[in-house]
């Protein structure tokens, strides 16, 4: 099955044609282009074709023909919904150079800007794109945005080159420097446009995502010829359709670490409990990784799960038997899990940070205060501890492993790719294990919350053999 080859300078016709023998046909999701609303763009050879130190081998361009699937697992017995209902199956474009470009080097002035909290990987993926853009399409002039997208208006930009960023990717956090809030929608445009940017590559979250749709969507009413790129960034891997988020494997790794730690204080105490306490506001992708790969966690609590503390099947009930039987016990838990247990103030039920999102308690803390009074209560004059452990700061502030370096260079390099080729309000990232472009719209609305009817889930339950929770 293959997309009908579009011309040049219009890039989203490609058609699907149906195929009698598959149970549904195939929907690519449209791409933006510069040539939708700038129609007499022309354009022109891929200047890699005269890289005397790339030289492109045959196969090398990728064809508009060429899609990801965002679905590769299909039930095809007869009442299954993808035959059923004839649904279509969404497709991506994929990532890649093109033998077309849109934009002469040149002409090029290029803005990077990091937004939001730290991940691992951000000074990698800045780096990649400085020598992206300087090594492959010989592009001089880019500039870093510091501070976050409030940088745009209210400071001024720095220039950035191969030798100032070449060991970046080794340093933790962003050298860029980042910040939340301060979008400010036409200071930021007007600042792209006074700086004369015609290609901005923005890295950040699910927040920063939703800020590069309207920077993208005004740009296109003021019929600018200036390309926007989103490179998705949450360390607790909440950001949908794509595989994975840059710096979340790194994450993983880390939070054993901390897991280690909270193993050996429980165990060498008596009736000891280690607490762990990873990122994760709304999903629970880092406390469910790092438990499987720990084998040493006996309960991991995610905000996709209800649970609760007090009687039968509870949580104080698994404790109390696992203390029995092995002296001491580990939870893992997620930031956003038990939120709705702490009693708030009605001050603390509307307090936001400056991206608007509501301020969390500390569900860690409070747990270990309640497990103190629990076993105060119902076992007095026995020892007990709680070791809480928070690695949070620790986990998002180092530099990211050898897996996430490869994935932030090939994401860099796929949004470079892309811009040259004319596309904006787009993201590059991983899809079923092939790179692609999703329309950045998509992105900033999609969720990624763990699914606990799947299998890994109940990987989770196998391994620790924790209660599910339903009440009797």
């Amino acid at each position: 099955m293959a997309l009908s080859s579009p011309e040049a300078t219009n890039l989203n016709t490609a058609k699907i044609p149906e195929n009698p023998s598959s149970p549904c046909s195939i929907h690519l999701q449209k791409l933006p282009h510069l040539t939708d609303y700038l129609p007499n763009l022309k354009p022109l050879p891929n200047p890699l074709e005269k890289n005397t130190l790339y030289h492109p081998p045959a196969g090398f361009y990728i064809n508009q023909s060429e899609v990801v699937l965002g679905k590769i697992i299909l039930d095809l017995s007869a009442d299954s919904e993808a035959v059923s209902s004839h649904s279509p199956q969404v497709a991506y474009s994929r990532a890649g150079p093109r033998w077309q470009v849109f934009f002469d080097p040149k002409d090029i002035k290029a803005a990077i800007v990091t937004c939001g909290g730290l991940c691992p990987g951000m000074n990698t993926v800045i780096r990649e794109l400085v020598v992206g853009l300087w090594e492959m399409y010989g592009v001089r002039q880019i500039y870093g945005v510091t501070a976050g997208y409030r940088g745009f208006y209210s400071r001024d930009p720095i220039e950035l080159n191969p030798k100032l960023v070449h060991n970046w990717h080794k340093l933790g956090g962003t050298a860029l420097e980042t910040s939340r809030g301060g979008f400010d929608l036409n200071k930021i445009v007007d600042a792209i446009e006074h700086h004369g940017f015609n290609q901005v590559y923005i890295i950040g979250g699910d927040g920063t995502m939703r800020g590069a749709v309207n920077i993208f969507n005004e740009i296109q009413r003021r019929k600018l010829n200036i390309a926007v790129a989103g490179i998705p960034k949450t360390v607790d891997n909440d950001i949908g359709i794509i595989d994975r988020s840059f710096g979340f494997q790194t994450a993983v790794e880390m939070a054993q670490q901390a897991i280690n730690a909270a193993h050996v204080e429980a165990e060498s105490a008596v009736n000891g409990i280690g607490l762990v306490k990873l990122m994760g506001r709304s999903t629970g992708h880092i406390a469910l990784h790092a438990t499987l790969s720990s084998r040493d966690v006996d309960c991991c609590l995610i905000p996709e799960i209800d649970f609760y503390l007090e009687g039968e099947g509870g949580l104080f009930e698994f404790l109390e038997k696992q203390l029995k039987e092995n002296g001491h016990a580990v939870l893992v838990v997620a930031e956003g899990a038990g939120q709705d247990m702490i009693p708030r103030t009605e001050a603390q039920k509307e307090e936001r940070d400056e991206s608007g999102n509501l301020v969390f308690l500390d569900f860690g803390a409070w747990l270990k205060s309640e497990l103190k009074n629990w076993w105060a209560r119902d076992h007095a004059n026995e020892l007990f501890t709680v070791k809480y452990i928070d690695p949070t700061y620790m986990i998002r502030a180092v530099p990211a492993n050898a897996t996430d370096n490869l994935y932030c260079t090939l994401v860099a390099y796929s949004a470079i790719h892309g811009v040259m080729a004319g596309y904006t309000g787009f993201v590059s990232g991983l899809i079923n294990g092939n790179y692609a472009y999703i329309p950045v719209e998509e992105v900033a609305h999609a969720r990624n919350e763990v699914n606990t009817k799947d299998h890994k889930w109940a990987w989770v339950r196998s391994v620790t053999n924790q209660p599910d929770f339903v009440k009797p």
